[in-house]
């Protein structure tokens, strides 16, 4: 149980730094008041109602009337000061590393010679022997 709680950790930590890290840009159209189109990576298509429009000019071009379409774009920054390279350690962190580094070497150092505990005892005084007193046998 510890170890898969210990991967969805990972997991999860991994994902938060992935969407922190990430920038991306939300394109939204609207057309009067309503949402039209709705697009994450690529652009928002438009619904075409300013190619209706009249294009010819007109005498006071200041009474036009504005175009019902609207465009609205999210921008989502990413965060950019993560530390990628260590260029220099302070000793602290240099006495870390060496600490560190030599204790995880030495876990994996076998032992010399083998070494038995109960080498020095004797086994334990049997008073009656209960197989035979029981007259049971493995066969």
């Amino acid at each position: 149980m510890k170890k898969v709680f210990h991967k969805i950790l990972s997991v999860l930590m991994a994902f938060v730094v992935l969407l922190t890290t990430m920038s991306f840009t939300v394109d939204m159209h609207y057309c009067g008041d309503s949402l039209v189109d709705f697009s994450i990576f690529t652009e928002a298509e438009s619904c075409g109602m300013e190619k209706a429009q009249p294009t010819e000019s007109c005498d006071n071009p200041s009474m036009t009337e504005k175009d019902c379409c609207t465009d609205q774009q999210l921008v989502k920054e990413g965060n950019q000061d993560l530390k990628i390279s260590f260029d220099k350690l302070t000793f602290e962190q240099q006495t870390f590393v060496a600490s560190f580094f030599f204790t995880y070497i030495n876990l994996f150092e076998g032992l010399d010679e083998n070494i038995v505990t109960f080498k020095d005892y004797s086994p334990p005084f049997i008073e009656r022997d209960v197989q035979t007193l029981y007259e049971t046998y493995l066969i």
